[in-house]
């Protein structure tokens, strides 16, 4: 609170006090919110807070004096720009929202907005796609996880924040939108024009028999519906002789935290830990335990994972390859596993601070190191591409005149994955039951 409270004296006082009362009053405010925030000071800081804020307050004035457009030197501009940097300084998700952005955040619901139905982030410092959903404008235009969207609408991304990058991509549904694209696997730099739409993906989809009893289940996202969907498909392939699951977490961009616990506490047993967070200090831990009634502990299990799997993806298949349940099989995950917390300033303004960082139940750190699978089986993105527009076609469907041929595609980490289990099973057909593959430390 002491912090907020810094803040909002910057705004209120610099508009009525010459600058030298300002500066004053505002080291004061700051070395009074640094001792109750921070229960220490970085040992590199050999200035006081003091004369850092007398030379931003000179700035400020300088600016103020001797802009050459008055009219972009009002007092409440210049300060937000400067918590915009502030903020922008720390890291790709925390923001300084403006009351503007902060009610379109808060209005951000379900429906109301068309979109692209693609997932971004700031990964090197750079606007990148985490994945593209299926059956959405974003997915049928070709874009891939990991293509750098370098312009929107003829304007350059770079230091664009992303909830302002998420603003410019959004729009009423059937609006057009020109992104440039560039590829980093040949360096290709590619155009699109798309046309938002309503974005209404299930999040589970595919739940079939493969072969020799092996069960298949892809999960596209995770939100509300997620985990009940994903027992109904579990029940009806166990229903089927399931012996064995596949869970295609692949291009997964995740979604809700609740949703990837309800999912993992699925395979694990009841107390187990599923994911915790972590702030700056020890006692903002948080701890999440596996809990409900549904435990399928008695099959084999293979996880799919790539660079398109994120977030709720990580969360999960990280903590089933800890507790040894499943066998990671594909490509190391994008690695998006911080904790933001947005809090309102008294102006209608906003901050969204990391606050935490997640860790698996081994204590890996998510965030900008990813997951590691189990065996390693790579995909290059031609081969993805051709694959995802396979599997968006009905089953057995011809190609249309001018379409891809793409019936000779072949899912290389599927079928890895397939042969990863047809493995356990004979061992454990011989009376090895406790088959477990982990990942070496």
């Amino acid at each position: 609170m002491a912090w907020r409270v810094t803040i909002m004296s910057v705004r209120n006082i610099g508009y009525s006090f010459k600058w030298f009362f300002l500066a004053a009053l505002l080291a004061g405010n700051l070395m009074i919110g640094a001792r109750i925030y921070s229960q220490e000071s970085p040992s590199n800081d050999g200035e006081s807070a003091y004369e850092r804020i007398a030379l931003f307050t000179k700035v400020l004035e300088q600016i103020r004096e001797h802009y050459v457009d008055q009219d972009k030197t009002n007092y409440k501009e210049l300060i937000y720009g400067a918590l915009r940097g502030m903020l922008q300084s720390l890291d790709p998700h925390s923001q300084f929202l403006d009351p503007e952005m902060y009610t379109d955040m808060k209005d951000d619901t379900a429906g109301q907005f068309g979109g692209l139905g693609i997932v971004i982030s700031i990964k090197d410092n750079i606007l990148t796609i985490v994945a593209p959903m299926e059956d959405t404008p974003g997915f049928r235009a070709g874009l891939l996880s990991g293509d750098k969207i370098i312009e929107i609408d003829g304007k350059s991304t770079e230091g664009l924040a992303l909830p302002e990058a998420v603003k410019k991509l959004r729009g009423l549904p059937g609006s057009k939108v020109s992104i440039k694209i560039m590829r980093p696997k040949n360096q290709e730099i590619k155009e699109v024009e798309l046309v938002r739409a309503e974005i209404n993906v299930p999040s589970v989809k595919d739940a079939k028999i493969l072969e020799d009893g092996i069960g298949y289940i892809r999960v596209i996202q995770f939100n509300e519906p997620t985990a009940g969907d994903l027992q109904t498909s579990m029940d009806k392939l166990q229903g089927e002789g399931m012996k064995a699951l596949i869970l295609d977490l692949r291009n997964n961009p995740g979604g809700l935290l609740n949703s990837a616990i309800e999912v993992s506490q699925k395979f694990v047993p009841r107390g187990a830990m599923v994911v915790y967070t972590q702030g700056r200090n020890e006692d903002q831990k948080q701890i999440f335990r596996a809990k409900g009634r549904y435990h399928n502990l008695d099959f084999p299990m293979v996880i799919l994972v790539n660079g398109g799997s994120a977030s709720a993806s990580e969360i999960v298949s990280g903590a089933l390859q800890d507790h040894q349940r499943a066998i990671l099989v594909g490509e190391k995950t994008f690695g998006k596993g911080s904790v933001q917390s947005v809090l309102p300033m008294d102006d209608g303004s906003a901050i969204r601070l990391t606050t935490a960082k997640y860790y698996t139940p081994s204590k890996r750190v998510i965030h900008e190191h990813g997951i590691e699978p189990d065996i390693v089986a790579p995909m290059n993105p031609d081969d993805w591409r051709k694959l995802m527009i396979k599997r968006s076609r009905p089953l057995n469907a011809q190609p249309e005149p001018g379409e891809e041929d793409l019936s000779n595609v072949v899912d290389i980490q599927l079928d890895r994955a397939i042969d990863v289990l047809k493995g356990v099973m004979i061992f454990k057909a011989e009376g090895k039951s406790d088959v477990r593959l982990s990942k070496g430390k």
